[in-house]
């Protein structure tokens, strides 16, 4: 699906304008036809034998996990799928003639189920991975000991973390490099490593025997739930790019060309300008890193906060200078003529031409 999300996203590229608005809609059609019939080719090819096998084993996994807020969740999406899947299969048992406009359609109504497990397939298949066993973490002195020799090696700098996930209980597990005597041993922390209370579960050869021996990791959340995914996205909002914008600066000979190229820039609303979508980029940044629920990435989300209300108000700096500048009504002064273009002159017809110089052979090298 991703591959061919790819494609159609290369062909839709390219009959969009430079601002991102479709021009050619029978060929955008055309290309979500093509999406439409290739992803429900590779469901029937692929997946749709397994599903619901699939779907059995993640809810029997489900069923074993102990109770955690994101449990009734992740039933609901479970659920969901599931009817997803039959609804392909009761369109894959009764298709439509090929090629006809109600095999288009019956494609298309299709979809939104076929994206549905694009996006959300692989957290069935985390969960029917459940019933892979860990190996027995470390316990009592010995964690105790393991979990000293990580919190000296922090203090000196001299713990990297590599990779986190959440296992099915809802434990957050760090893998970290733990660097000691100039020996490298992969670590595996229970909780958030930046703050107090974590500890070592586990030291390991090299992050494959980790993975062989931890919680199998669950599938990561998503900042908005109810926000479109990504193989289901919103057609993009029409914009001017900042490149563009800054050639009509170079390009402009009065004020009242650069203001609006300001303006531009600064303008609210559905085709919000290069400074304001930045400012949108900032607060969702800060926002998921709030989400995170870590002390870094809270400190971060502060951050990004404050870089935020910073932009914001210099987003209005600029909106001002940029009236101000078109209140002028004035020009560039004459004395900055435009130079003329550097054209060589090209040789008459039947002209020689001119004979490369004479390159001197190099001295011969005494031994």
């Amino acid at each position: 699906m991703a591959v061919i999300d790819r494609q159609t996203e290369t062909a839709l590229d390219s009959v969009r304008d430079r601002y991102g608005r479709t021009v050619d809609h029978h060929a955008a059609a055309t290309a979500r036809t093509r999406r439409n019939a290739a992803a429900l080719e590779t469901y029937a090819a692929y997946l749709a034998q397994h599903a619901d096998q699939l779907l059995d084993a993640a809810h029997s996994s489900l069923d074993k996990l102990p109770a955690a807020r994101h449990i009734s969740a992740w039933r609901d999406l479970l659920a969901a799928l599931g009817a997803s899947h039959a609804e392909i299969l009761r369109f894959l048992d009764r298709p439509a003639t090929h090629g006809s406009p109600a095999e288009r359609e019956q494609h298309a109504a299709l979809w939104l189920h076929l994206a549905a497990w694009a996006d959300y397939g692989s957290m069935a298949a985390d969960l029917a991975d459940q019933h892979h066993q860990p190996a027995p973490e470390l316990t009592g002195a010995e964690r105790r000991t393991w979990t000293q020799f990580a919190q000296a090696a922090e203090h000196r700098g001299e713990l990297d973390l590599i990779e986190s996930w959440f296992a099915a209980d809802g434990r957050r597990i760090t893998l970290a490099d733990l660097i000691e005597d100039d020996t490298s041993t992969v670590i595996a922390l229970a909780g958030d490593p930046d703050a107090p209370g974590w500890e070592v579960v586990g030291h390991y050869a090299d992050v494959y025997e980790a993975g062989q021996a931890l919680p199998r990791p669950v599938s990561p959340g998503v900042l908005r739930p109810e926000a479109a995914s990504r193989f289901n996205r919103p057609e993009p909002a029409p914009e001017r790019p900042l490149q563009e914008l800054l050639q009509d600066v170079h390009e402009g000979q009065s004020a009242g060309d650069v203001s609006e190229a300001l303006l531009g820039a600064t303008q609210e609303g559905f085709d919000a300008g290069p400074m304001v979508r930045l400012q949108h980029l900032l607060d969702a940044a800060a926002e998921f890193s709030h989400a995170l629920e870590t002390v870094r990435g809270r400190q971060i989300g502060a951050r990004l906060e404050g870089l935020g209300r910073q932009l914001a108000f210099l987003t209005r700096e600029v909106q001002e200078a940029a009236e101000d500048l078109g209140a002028t009504v004035a020009v560039l002064p004459p004395h900055r003529t435009p130079q003329p273009p550097r054209i060589r002159p090209r040789p008459a017809l039947g002209t020689t031409p001119p004979a490369p110089p004479h390159r001197a052979s190099a001295p011969a090298r005494r031994p």
